[in-house]
């Protein structure tokens, strides 16, 4: 999206499905101006079908066959909204999601794929496993095999070709961790692999009598066990891991949406156009109405250069493309170990040169989405001031507490105000305003976005502003909101203000503060924020501390590293980055009021460890004559975080930061010590004999609490 030209449509890509992932990627390429493009999805990660039975088999890691989706939409200059669709309203144009909020568009694509869950068999729920979504079956085989018998016994239900890739794959599996296993394939048919040719599907059956896999045809389950599967012929098979890969079901939310369905799939034409204009449906959980497929992933794959095409189409008016499916495809199954089975117009062939070619099919889409090509950056212009490249930096700035101003230049642009009046102090986190009964705290805190998710950025827009409300120990009472908007149509505009306003809502509302108003205007880009007041009878200031007190952090470090990678589109030297953000992004979103109940009545001194890091906040909280002992090993740090870090990753603002970092508190974890926190954690020192007491409170309310350090006295 360029950022210059004003935002007039929402574009809606309900799914991470592979023909959405490859739309995302040409519009990275190929972005257009005056588009809102957002993704909505339940994982930050995808999951690539085609390698599915490779990593089931242990040739591939989990992470190998995963799209990160995170990278992916900010390559895409897209926004993701981590959630679920549940519902949709062709009329209204809005999509319902699990957590309830609602998102709207002007034009929509759905990619959910389908699920092979069997819910209308009694026990499935409690003892049984999908192949889809594969996400959830890749983790709980992962955990199987921790856990698995010397000799398990494995039920796959449903005999297609999915069902004998995936009992083969489990079989060699199993073998490798030198287990004899049991493994009977289950189909309602006659005989299995009914989309396969006489010749393929001998092959595929030799291959199951090589791994001693049986055959049971002609039945079907009717009641799961904790150890059994009873099927409807009368057998009782004994079953230690049963998974489903009986056919293709669709969502079915899609009956609720009043949309033209095939058998529950969204029937499109061949623009890929719904019965409702705007929304396209393509992948599995699309039903072609012009030439019927069976489903496969290679048909998503080759509908997406369209979908990309009609979208944009769409959106500016021109012509839609159509698109006609191929009468066949090359069929490549995988046998189990390293070798492969192919199939085409009836002809078969097989070996481990196919396993071969597969894989190399494979890699080179899973290529498309592991590095993606570098944005030019700004040209400097011929005639500039000599330290206009260095201000500028090579890296994007960050968002959140990480474009702070360095605390040096504040300190001094700070020093020309004049002095306090006698009754307004200028207190700590907030200013204090003394009352008759107790006093009145004042804040306010902004941020410059860093998601491009309006609802969320609400969210944590208002919990990053009352964290200095409940650093002083205060009951939030009021806050007025401050809310820049890029430009955008005054429809597109309306939106995204209700969604922030609703996120920000959330949290607003449950503190105990009103939303009694505030600001708009639109500028350059989003940047959300909030004025916010607070009662108490007796403020918590950061002074305080006394030598012997235990520091107390209730929130976890390393967010300004985290999104200074997802800005910066990093790929972690191990893992994905998506769980890492998503992560990272809950743990944001985890307010603070109830640690603030429980620390106040003891905390000596308290603040919420924000754009200056643990080290500069913790200096703030230190008077004369003392300093603290930091233990490196138990200070909370969020998963990724410390590895990013050793990559080079940190925010723009942290090498400033680096001044308020004292010699005796340097050590293995000092980058975290220095990286700025969006929506951190409380940093309170509490007499020690209460520290033990206070982290058991902690913990039973939910807060991932550590004893971090001790104030003491400065070395003579």
């Amino acid at each position: 999206m360029q950022p210059d030209f004003p935002i007039t449509r929402d574009i809606l890509l309900i799914g991470g499905g592979h023909a959405h992932a490859l739309v995302l990627r040409q519009w990275g390429m190929k972005p257009m101006a005056g588009v809102r493009l957002r993704v909505i999805n339940p994982s930050p990660i995808a999951p690539y079908t085609g390698m599915l039975p490779g990593a089931i088999a242990g040739h591939y890691t989990i992470d190998e066959i995963m799209i990160d989706l995170v990278r992916l939409c900010r390559f895409a200059g897209a926004d993701v909204i981590l959630d679920k669709a549940v519902g949709l309203d062709p009329e209204a144009k809005t999509v319902t999601l699990a957590s309830g909020r609602q998102a709207a568009f002007d034009i929509a694509s759905i990619d959910i794929g389908i699920t092979s869950d069997l819910p209308q068999v009694d026990g499935f729920i409690a003892h049984g496993v999908s192949a889809k979504p594969l996400g959830g079956y890749a983790a709980r085989w992962e955990h199987f095999l921790q856990t698995a018998p010397q000799a398990p016994n494995l039920v796959i239900i449903g005999g297609g070709v999915g069902g004998v890739e995936l009992a083969l794959a489990q079989a060699y599996r199993m073998q490798q961790t030198g287990r004899s296993p049991t493994i009977t394939v289950v189909d309602r048919n006659a005989q299995p692999l009914g989309n396969m040719g006489p010749k393929a599907r001998a092959g595929m059956i030799a291959a199951l009598r090589r791994y001693g896999v049986g055959l049971h045809l002609n039945a079907a389950p009717v009641r799961l066990e904790a150890d059994a599967v009873v099927l409807d012929d009368g057998t009782r098979l004994q079953s230690d891991f049963t998974l489903s890969v009986a056919g293709s079901r669709p969502q079915g939310w899609l009956a609720q949406t009043g949309l033209d369905l095939h058998e529950g799939f969204i029937t499109v034409g061949p623009t890929l156009e719904s019965s409702a204009r705007d929304i396209f449906a393509v992948g599995d959980c699309a039903h072609l109405s012009h030439a019927p497929r069976p489903k496969s992933g290679v048909y998503a794959v080759r509908e997406a250069p369209y979908l990309f095409h009609n979208l944009r189409a769409r959106a500016s008016g021109a012509p839609l493309r159509r698109y006609q499916p191929q009468r066949d495809y090359l069929k490549l199954a995988s046998l189990g170990d390293k070798r492969a089975l192919a199939e085409k117009f009836g002809l078969r062939s097989g070996g481990a040169w196919l396993w071969w070619l597969k894989d190399t099919i494979d890699a080179r889409f899973m290529a498309k989405f592991r590095d993606y090509p570098a944005m030019p950056a700004p040209k400097l212009p011929d005639l500039r001031p000599r330290d206009l490249g260095a201000v500028m930096g090579a890296k994007p700035m960050c968002g959140g507490c990480g474009a702070k101003l360095p605390a040096g230049a504040l300190g001094r642009g700070l020093a020309c105000l004049p002095g306090q009046s006698a009754d307004l102090s200028p207190g700590d986190d907030a200013a204090i305003l003394r009352r008759p009964q107790g006093v009145q705290v004042l804040s306010t805190d902004h941020l410059r976005a860093f998601l491009g998710d309006p609802w969320r950025m609400g969210q944590l827009a208002a919990i990053h502003s009352l964290g200095d409300i409940w650093a002083m120990g205060a009951a939030p009472q009021l806050a007025l909101a401050q809310i820049i908007l890029p430009r955008a149509s005054d429809t597109v505009a309306e939106r995204m203000l209700a969604e922030i306003l609703e996120g920000a809502q959330s949290v607003l509302g449950p503190a105990g503060a009103a939303l009694g108003g505030g600001h708009t205007t639109m500028g350059a880009e989003l940047t959300v924020g909030f004025t916010v007041t607070g009662c108490c009878d007796r403020p918590v200031t950061k002074r305080g501390a006394q030598a012997g007190d235990a520091l107390i952090l209730t929130k976890p470090l390393g967010t300004g590293i985290i999104l200074a990678a997802e800005m910066q589109i990093t790929r972690p030297k191990s893992g994905l980055l998506g769980p890492v953000w998503a992560n990272c992004v809950a743990n944001m979103a985890r307010p603070m009021g109830r640690d603030a109940a429980i620390l106040a009545p003891v905390a000596r001194a308290m603040s919420d460890v924000t754009g200056f890091g643990l080290a500069g906040h913790l200096a703030e909280m230190l008077g004369a004559g003392l300093t603290a002992t930091l233990d490196h090993a138990n200070l909370p740090v969020l998963e990724g975080a410390e590895g990013l870090a050793r990559q080079g990753v940190q925010s723009t603002l942290a090498p400033a930061n680096r001044a308020a970092l004292r010699p005796e508190w340097d050590g293995p974890l000092a980058d975290l010590l220095v990286d700025p926190q969006t929506c951190g954690g409380l940093l309170a020192a509490v007499p020690a004999a209460q520290a033990e007491a206070v982290l058991a409170e902690l913990a039973k309310a939910g807060a991932p609490a550590r004893h971090v350090g001790h104030v003491v006295p400065c070395a003579p």
